[in-house]
C-alpha cells in the first residue's frame, strides 16, 4: 500500500534557502515538496491550485509579506496549514502571524530536525512555536492576559472549551461547526462568551491560553 505522503509548500524569496528546505523535506520518507515561490501573490495563487496540506512560509517577502498571504490563504483555504519560518524574534511579528491563522512560529537558526517535527505539528492540528520563544510568549500571557486580573478561577463549559481549543488550533468557524455538529452563529456565540469569560483579545491570545493549559497535544 503506497504511502500518503504531506505535501509541502515551500514560501521563501531566496532560491539558496528553499533548495535547502527541499532537499529536507524531499528525504523525508513521508513528505514531499509539492510547489514553491518567491513572492506573497505567488504563494496565495499557487496553494490555492495545488492545495498542499502544509505552506512553510517566509514572514518577510516581496509583493506581499507572510501575515497577509497567511490571512488571505487561511480564508480562502481554511484546512491548510501555515508554518511561518522567519529570522524574525520580535513577539510583534508572532502576534500578527498567529492572528493571521498560522499553526506554527519557527526561526531560521532551528535544528532541521525541529523543523521536521514542526511540519509533522502543524499537519496534525497542533501549534508549533519555536522552544526560544514558546516560553516567553507563555509566561508573558499567564500573569495577566489583558490588565483584569488573570483567569484563574474561571470555568468554562465542555461546548466552550471545545470551540476554543479548535480555534486555537486553526478551525475556522464553519469547520468547528461542522465538527461539532453546530450552527456557525451558535460556534460564534460560544466562541464570544468564553473570550469574554477569559478576557482574551484575539487568537494570539487564545493559542497562548490553549499552550498554558496543554490542549494542543492533539487538537
Amino acid at each position: 500500500m503506497a504511502l500518503t505522503k504531506l505535501r509541502v509548500f515551500l514560501a521563501d524569496d531566496h532560491a539558496v534557502v528553499r533548495e535547502g528546505l527541499k532537499a529536507l523535506v524531499n528525504a523525508q520518507p513521508d513528505m514531499e515538496v509539492s510547489g514553491e515561490a518567491a513572492d506573497g501573490r505567488s504563494v496565495y495563487q499557487q496553494v490555492q491550485q495545488l492545495q498542499p496540506d502544509v505552506v512553510i512560509m517566509d514572514v518577510s517577502m516581496p509583493e506581499m509579506n507572510g501575515a497577509l498571504a497567511t490571512e488571505q490563504l487561511k480564508q480562502a483555504r481554511p484546512r491548510v496549514k501555515v508554518l511561518a519560518l522567519t529570522v524574525h524574534e520580535d513577539k510583534g511579528y508572532l502576534r500578527q502571524l498567529l492572528e493571521a491563522g498560522a499553526s506554527g512560529y519557527m526561526l531560521k537558526r532551528a535544528a532541521a530536525e525541529e523543523l521536521i517535527r514542526a511540519i509533522r505539528t502543524v499537519a496534525a492540528g497542533g501549534i508549533y512555536l519555536d522552544p526560544t520563544l514558546a516560553g516567553k510568549v507563555v509566561g508573558s500571557f499567564v500573569r495577566n492576559p489583558t490588565g483584569k486580573g488573570g483567569s484563574e478561577g474561571i470555568e468554562l463549559s465542555e461546548r466552550e472549551t471545545e470551540v476554543l481549543r479548535l480555534i486555537a488550533a486553526g478551525h475556522s468557524n464553519k469547520e468547528i461547526a461542522g465538527r461539532l455538529n453546530l450552527s456557525v452563529k451558535t460556534v460564534e456565540t460560544y466562541k464570544a462568551r468564553s473570550m469574554e469569560k477569559l478576557g482574551l483579545r484575539g487568537r494570539a491570545e487564545i493559542v497562548r491560553y490553549a499552550l498554558q493549559h496543554g490542549w494542543l497535544q492533539n487538537a
